[in-house]
């Protein structure tokens, strides 16, 4: 069975407002690779179309090594764009579905291949509330932004996790929290 994977980068007072966090090499090349390591990305519609920002690199790539290789991995990946209100998307390797979320993600689990990725804070928190998230990627940035979209916001149910490593991103001074919750 494949696994679930929510990998965010959030501040540490816990908001994931992108215009707010550190973007340098080090991070990307992070995000390059487990792009990689997967062969599946769930979006919300917001997230999907922030995250077509990429298509304007590969077509205009930026001269940065970590961004290009970003935008390539990206591009690549297979997207599933969750949306009642999109009617089309344009991306080559997205497609859209206005199916039930629990029964596309776990149609998608049973499937053979790679992780299946994460990439909407939305969508996290509804997975999480679903209990069908395998593993969380947690990147604290150190950054207080005092405002925004809160990570862990409407949560059902209280959520023990078990920590499997971390990682630090000696550039920014982020570290990366690798938890697997804890099946009750």
């Amino acid at each position: 069975m494949r696994k679930v994977i929510a990998a965010i980068n959030m501040t540490l007072d816990g908001f994931c407002d992108h215009t707010a966090l550190i973007a340098d090499d080090e991070i990307h090349q992070h995000y390059t690779d487990l792009l990689r390591s997967a062969d599946t990305i769930l979006y919300g519609r917001i997230t999907y179309q922030l995250m077509e920002y990429w298509r304007t690199v590969l077509e205009n790539p930026t001269g940065n090594k970590s961004f290009d290789d970003f935008a390539v991995a990206i591009d690549n990946i297979p997207k599933v764009v969750f949306s009642h209100s999109l009617k089309d998307i344009t991306w080559k390797t997205a497609r859209l579905t206005t199916r039930n979320i629990k029964e596309e993600v776990l149609k998608l689990k049973q499937e053979t291949g790679k992780d299946i990725l994460i990439g909407s804070r939305s969508l996290i928190i509804t997975l999480m509330n679903l209990g069908l998230i395998d593993e969380f990627q947690l990147c604290i940035q150190p950054i207080i932004a005092g405002k925004g979209l809160p990570l862990f916001e409407n949560i059902n149910d209280r959520t023990e996790f078990r920590l499997l490593k971390t990682k630090i991103f000696n550039n920014s001074g982020s570290m990366l929290f690798y938890y697997e919750p804890i099946k009750k």
